[in-house]
């Protein structure tokens, strides 16, 4: 999982962040702003993914979840709207500084504009879109397995980051803290098996289409968890705790199909054709609606992985 959120410096930038909240609205339907939303924030160093949901909640209340570029999906109490606009706060996660991250933000178009404040002051503005609905209506059929790693080097994949990776006798190892490791090639939807192994301690991921994170963390547990083996990282919790000591190897067979995500662990089903309603933190991008690669995350310490073998959908 991530934890560290990217330090940014802070920089003006320009007069849409202040205009994006007008002083005279118009006064649409709210369902012009409900419903899931891909977010690209703008920074000094580089655009940075996030996501929103904005949902009703009775008669004339709406509430909705956030995940930004770290950590998981915040839920978020009450959001105001007025006429296009509307604007929410919540508590800080890996933030730093004191008091809440707001945002507020306004209809442009079929999307939305705003800027987002940070707890230590910090503006950046961003734009969002209606997220993919991801909607299957028949079943996929199946092309031939892929061997994504083929037992004796990198090839067919790129680290982003510090490269601690390396292949030896079949098994694919990153030795310490450092970058995350990508495929070239990306995917819609599939059948994913893979065998990984981490020491005492260990924490790491598989994010699939470089969005959605299935948990990997070493952790003494009663119950199953949000954000702890066998999840969809602040989505959704496993149905039991299937894993095994450290040092052992470990399966994971996952199948994403648009948005449904089963995922079995060590021959349990833990997962059950479950909606995954956005990214997580840490996802290369948030364009839901494109194809994206596998990635192995490496910033959190040693892992290893092997027979890792993908079945693309038809």
């Amino acid at each position: 999982m991530w934890r560290y959120p990217i330090i940014i410096a802070f920089v003006a930038l320009g007069g849409s962040a202040d205009s994006a909240v007008s002083q005279n609205p118009p006064r649409p339907s709210p369902d012009e702003i409900v419903g899931r939303w891909d977010i690209i924030i703008q920074t000094p160093d580089r655009p940075l993914p996030s996501w929103l949901e904005i949902r009703r909640s009775g008669h004339a209340t709406f509430v909705g979840q956030f995940v930004g570029d770290v950590g998981s999906a915040r839920p978020i109490a009450k959001v105001e709207l007025n006429g296009s606009e509307m604007r929410f706060s919540i508590p800080p996660q890996w933030e730093q500084g004191g008091g809440d991250l707001s945002f507020q933000g306004r209809v442009e178009g079929e999307g939305l504009i705003g800027f987002m404040t940070h707890p230590d002051g910090r503006r950046f503005n961003w734009t969002a879109k209606r997220a993919a609905s991801l909607r299957r209506n028949t079943a996929p059929t199946w092309a031939k397995p892929i061997r994504l790693f083929n037992g004796s080097s990198l090839a067919g994949w790129h680290v982003v980051g510090a490269n601690n990776w390396r292949a030896m006798n079949g098994v694919l190892q990153n030795t310490e803290s450092g970058g995350n490791l990508v495929t070239d090639a990306k995917f819609t939807d599939f059948k994913l098996h893979l065998e990984f192994r981490y020491p005492k301690g260990g924490n790491s991921g598989v994010y699939l289409r470089g969005r959605h994170e299935v948990q990997i963390e070493d952790r003494d547990a009663a119950e199953p968890a949000l954000d702890g083996l066998g999840s969809i990282y602040g989505f959704i919790a496993p149905s039991e705790l299937a894993g095994k000591k450290p040092g052992e190897w470990q399966t994971y067979d996952i199948t994403l199909v648009g948005r449904m995500v089963t995922v079995v662990l060590n021959g349990k089903t833990v997962i059950s054709n479950r909606e995954i309603p956005g990214i997580t933190g840490g996802a290369l991008d948030s364009d839901q609606g494109a194809p994206g690669p596998l990635f192995l995350q490496g910033d959190h310490g040693p892992v290893d992985f092997r027979n890792i073998v993908l079945t693309p959908a038809k």
